[in-house]
């Protein structure tokens, strides 16, 4: 028999043991399956190895001597120091980094705010793209969180606007919210509270970037609720922004002593 031949008849020996061992398998109760689920994979491998791996007539007649020459190199591959665990140590790891990596973008990305048509004009697409892509996330952010704070007739507003404003940043909700209202004006389960606060935030005005701005409506749940969730909203924007002007003024007036008190110093 030649080398090809050696190869392929330890191929179909390997192959027939397997066979063998997953109808037995299949007769396991569910524990047992479980149990030799990683046996079972490795095992899948060897053989899937073996259809193109060309071995010596010496190696492979070694190996066809043995009644069970598959479980013989599963058995040795179990001994082996391999750097699996450490494979799968770093895809966690990594994996877990690409995630925060991408929360953090969302978070950081700014507001794009120009039309498709000027971004292009300017070479600046790159920007456009990138901030359609979180405004479209935050979108179906503000649906997803909205759902899931609301039980019993009752919208939990303020863990809901927290959730959202952790992984998006109060510019793109208000964009966003903005953006609905503006495109809902008509609906009279939006408060005109709301709806004129609306108005005076900016949104992009040419043709193409309307019909972006279109996509980014919250439509997805009752807009009474889309209401409450912009009210709560705004008072923590609002408690934001004067929490940021008094830690300014907190600042700003160390400074503001340091130099009156130079000018009460009398010359010498």
């Amino acid at each position: 028999m030649n080398t090809n031949n050696l190869n392929t008849a330890l191929y179909e020996k390997m192959a027939t043991e397997q066979e063998k061992y997953r109808d037995w398998l299949k007769n396991q109760p569910p524990e047992e399956i479980l149990h030799h689920t990683y046996e079972y994979t490795v095992r899948e491998d060897i053989v899937m190895a073996m259809e193109e791996l060309e071995l010596t007539d010496a190696q492979a007649q070694a190996l066809l001597e043995s009644p069970s020459p598959l479980a013989d190199v599963y058995r040795y591959f179990e001994k082996l120091e391999t750097g699996y665990m450490d494979v799968i140590r770093d895809s966690i790891e990594n994996r877990a980094d690409d995630v925060c990596r991408a929360k953090e973008e969302l978070r950081t990305t700014p507001v794009y705010p120009h039309s498709a048509a000027y971004a292009s004009e300017h070479g600046e697409m790159a920007q456009y793209n990138l901030s359609y892509q979180a405004n479209s996330a935050c979108k179906e952010a503000i649906e997803q969180t909205i759902s899931a704070h609301y039980a019993e007739n009752r919208l939990d507003t303020e863990a809901a606007v927290k959730d959202v404003l952790e992984k998006f940043g109060t510019e793109r909700v208000q964009f966003i919210l903005a953006n609905t209202i503006q495109r809902k004006n008509y609906d009279g389960r939006i408060s005109q509270d709301n709806k004129a606060w609306a108005k005076n935030i900016p949104t992009l005005e040419d043709s193409g970037a309307s019909r972006h701005c279109a996509y980014l409506v919250v439509d997805q749940v009752n807009p009474g609720l889309t209401d409450l969730f912009t009210r709560q909203f705004r008072k923590v924007a609002q408690e934001q922004q004067k929490s940021s002007v008094l830690q300014k003024l907190k600042q700003e007036l160390p400074a503001h002593k340091s130099a009156a008190s130079k000018k009460r110093e009398p010359e010498r």
